[in-house]
């Protein structure tokens, strides 16, 4: 049923159609099965966890468990929850003018079976899409009972129903999600009280109003995020709460460099074609890729808070719009990220880590270090040590060269000239690359990794003044 003309109207209609009410997680593990089948991902978009988290879920799914995602920051956990709405029906029948998803077949509020007691088979029926089967809601201490269960709505008393109406109710964000997805994010930051107010929803299935004699039996999955250092007996969760999800998954970081640069790639925002060319030479993208990794390998950085792969994607950006506004100073037409382009990072390296030493300049410190170790690591691997000889060896014969931002490519072309060894180190560098290596400014990009590989090397000498780097042999 695609079209509104095609989907029933009325709840007899509805019954005529044959369509039949399932549970939540029924809907849910019978549209996992057929995506497993098909060899299909039950969530797009997310990357790296193919072999360790989705096997999980889909377990969990088959289950029909409520699920609870244990990681540190920027591990995709609500992007997978939310992405578990395409397991939904595309639309699903409801009591027309229901504030809570009421099911046709066995209606809950006082409203809706007030509705269908009056129409019977004419009661009015609306579809709601998969989209709106969601709800979401960021724990916070303040958050309260009334957000996420309801609360008497002092406007419908105004209005002259009694207290003992049920119809004065308000519902909270858990009872709207009524045949739907509600996640809770950050779980343990919820107060103990309102973690109390939750077990009923995940082992009785349904809410209890102040002292109200109402019960209103949910169908709701519910999955929830949190930090493993908060999740923990010395946490600030409680253990019967904790003993309600029928799942609990460990999230992760991309483990290897391929993945997170693909991650990067996928996510990132850039300057659009029209603003300037941008072509990012692959090398670059895996520096910036290293960088996270050895920051979340790094003794220096708190592991505990994580080291988030929105790390990877901002520094990413970062490096692309200095090359951006690099070339639109220098009138070039073309955008292409250099070594010198990396400094921009540490605007955005800082606040996504927490450096555990606490002396001033130490944060600047520490970036600078991982940044270098980086350009080596990618350098190293990517660079024969064979072709190093021969551009060493036109450094100690007195070669100065001198690279940075004012350098033009033009330059950049004309130290290859004179230092044609360069030429194979560069080879060796976009090899593989689907950019064009022939493109001057892209070659220039990789002259500068090259050179600055060597310093890292310890074997050509760096003199930095303001914008300008010069390398020189050592002897």
């Amino acid at each position: 049923m695609t079209s509104s003309a095609d989907r029933p109207a009325t709840l007899g209609a509805l019954r005529e159609s044959g369509w039949e009410s399932v549970p939540v997680a029924e809907e849910l593990r019978r549209n996992a099965v057929a995506r497993i089948r098909a060899g299909e991902p039950l969530v797009e978009s997310v990357l790296g966890y193919e072999n360790t988290v989705l096997p999980q879920l889909e377990n969990a799914l088959l289950a029909g468990h409520d699920v609870i995602f244990l990681g540190e920051r920027g591990q995709a956990k609500t992007r997978m929850i939310r992405g578990l709405t395409e397991l939904l029906d595309e639309w699903m029948p409801i009591i027309a003018g229901s504030e809570i998803n009421d099911d046709p077949y066995n209606p809950i509020s006082a409203a809706a079976k007030a509705l269908v007691d009056e129409h019977g088979d004419d009661t009015p029926i609306d579809w709601v899409h998969r989209d709106e089967r969601y709800g979401e809601k960021l724990a916070t201490p303040d958050t309260s009972i009334a957000d996420l269960i309801g609360e008497v709505d002092p406007i419908k008393v105004a209005e002259g129903r009694y207290l003992s109406d049920e119809l004065t109710l308000h519902y909270g964000l858990v009872p709207r999600t009524n045949r739907g997805i509600f996640a809770m994010n950050e779980l343990p930051d919820l107060s103990e009280r309102i973690q109390v107010g939750l077990l009923n929803v995940l082992e009785e299935r349904d809410v209890q109003i102040r002292g109200y004699k109402v019960r209103l039996p949910l169908d709701v999955v519910l999955f929830a995020s949190a930090n493993p250092e908060d999740y923990t007996n010395r946490g600030r969760i409680i253990t019967p709460l904790k003993d309600r999800f029928g799942s609990q998954i460990r999230t992760h970081y991309p483990l290897d460099v391929e993945t997170e640069m693909i991650i990067a790639q996928q996510e990132a925002v850039l300057p659009p074609a029209d603003v300037v060319d941008v072509r990012v030479p692959e090398f670059m993208l895996e520096i910036v890729a290293e960088f996270s990794q050895q920051a979340r390998q790094s003794s220096q950085i708190s592991q505990r808070s994580g080291v988030s792969v929105r790390l990877t994607v901002s520094n990413f950006e970062a490096m692309v719009a200095n090359a951006v506004r690099r070339s639109l100073s220098n009138g070039e037409d073309m955008a292409v990220p250099r070594i010198g382009d990396l400094s921009a990072i540490a605007a955005t390296t800082s606040g996504k880590i927490e450096v555990e030493a606490f002396e001033d300049g130490s944060e600047g410190r520490v970036i600078d270090a991982l940044v270098r170790s980086a350009v080596h690591e990618t350098f190293v691997d990517s660079v024969d040590p064979v072709l190093h000889g021969p551009i060493v060896d036109a450094f100690e014969n007195g070669e100065t060269v001198e690279v940075g931002a004012d350098i033009s490519v033009d330059d950049y072309m004309g130290l290859a000239d004179r230092i044609p060894a360069l030429n194979d180190a560069v080879d060796a560098l976009l090899d593989g690359d689907e950019i064009d290596e022939s493109i001057p400014a892209v070659r220039a990009s990789a002259i500068e990794l090259v050179l600055e590989g060597l310093h890292l090397s310890k074997r050509l000498n760096k003199n930095t003044l303001g914008p300008t780097v010069s390398y020189r042999g050592r002897t």
